[in-house]
Formats: C-alpha cells, sequence, structure tokens
C-alpha cells in the first residue's frame, strides 16, 4: 500500500467555462491532490530530494492555471494530473477540482480522476 502526499484546498482564480460570461471573468477553482507516493526514503533521510517536492508541483500546476484557458473541469483535471506524474515516483495521483458556485443551489461542482504512472 503506497504513502500519500496531500495538497488540499488550492484555491486559484482561472479562465473556465463553455459561456461567454465565463470566458470573460476569472472564476474561483479548488484544487486537492492525493500523490501515492513511496515515503520511506525521506521518512529516513529527512532529505527533500527523497519525496516529491510538492512546493515545486503546485508552483508548475499554479502557472498551467494561470496561464491556460479551459472550457472544461475535465480537462483541467487531466492537465493536473500529468503534471503530477512527471515526477516518476508518483505511482498514482487523485486529483479533484471544485468550481464553487458553478450550478445554481449547489456549493460546488467538480470532477475527480484518477491516473496511474506512464497511463494519463
Amino acid at each position: 500500500m503506497p504513502d500519500t502526499i496531500h495538497v488540499r484546498d488550492l484555491l486559484l482564480r482561472a479562465v473556465i467555462g463553455v459561456t461567454d460570461e465565463e470566458r470573460r471573468d476569472r472564476q474561483d477553482v479548488l484544487i486537492n491532490i492525493d500523490f501515492d507516493v513511496d515515503v520511506r526514503a525521506a521518512g529516513q533521510s529527512d532529505d527533500i530530494d527523497d519525496t516529491v517536492n510538492y512546493r515545486s508541483v503546485t508552483k508548475q500546476i499554479i502557472g498551467l492555471i494561470e496561464d491556460a484557458e479551459f472550457r472544461l473541469v475535465e480537462t483541467m483535471a487531466t492537465k493536473v494530473a500529468a503534471i503530477c506524474l512527471e515526477d516518476q515516483r508518483v505511482q498514482a495521483v487523485r486529483v479533484t477540482i471544485e468550481k464553487p458556485q458553478a450550478l445554481r443551489f449547489a456549493r460546488t461542482v467538480g470532477v475527480t480522476i484518477e491516473r496511474v504512472q506512464g497511463n494519463i
């Protein structure tokens, strides 16, 4: 059973959606990521080089979200998962992306995807 590194409630602003209004104004997106990683080496060495540097991965994700425009949350989640899997130590990743207030009477609407190393 792999260990898991979590990134919770990464709140970013993105151009995402299919309507003209959604394409015109940036909207909040909430991102949660679970990295399946064996952290035993890092647990022994206390060295960042022995684990996934979630700070650098998160910076790449922020750059993606801020620089790109998406029509679908599914596409955004797929691209985020691909960034996470660039580090070969990540065995699998689960990405949940939510658009708060995307649907009337719903707090949030979102998608969760899971991808494994070598099968993006």
